[in-house]
């Protein structure tokens, strides 16, 4: 048995300090780094929700997509292809063959268009709770 209030506080505390690495990052033109704590951040929330839902440890896994699922959340296409998206993110910025063609995708732009869509999508996580 778990305590699940505590298990949640846990993974939002932790989601919380990612939010705010990522947006220090961000603002420092680490954009790749910002990108793969906007994962971190997103795979923890979810953790919350799923404890949160189904009063269980998280499963240990990083696929955004299968937390949200599991979770049991209803998401839209546009939510579904971000998490697809950002699921990305986690590999190319952690594995070095892929961390360099990461890095050059990662313009002001291209982070700017996610690092929103992160925020409004961490947002709505938080209501599910």
């Amino acid at each position: 048995m778990i305590k699940a209030d505590q298990t949640v506080e846990y993974w939002l505390k932790c989601a919380e300090e990612d939010f705010k690495v990522m947006k220090h990052l961000y603002e420092k033109g680490d954009y790749h780094y910002s990108l793969f704590l906007g994962h971190l951040m997103l795979e923890k929330a979810l953790k919350a929700v799923f404890v949160k839902k189904k009063n269980e440890h998280a499963p240990f896994t990083h696929s955004l997509i299968f937390l949200a699922e599991k979770s049991g959340l209803k998401l839209s296409e546009q939510q579904t292809s971000l998490l697809e998206a950002v699921n990305q993110f986690n590999i190319e910025a952690r594995y070095p063959d892929k961390k360099f063609e990461f890095y050059k995708l990662c313009t002001k732009d291209f982070a700017d268009s996610y690092i929103t869509k992160i925020k409004d999508y961490y947002q709505w996580l938080l209501t599910q709770i």
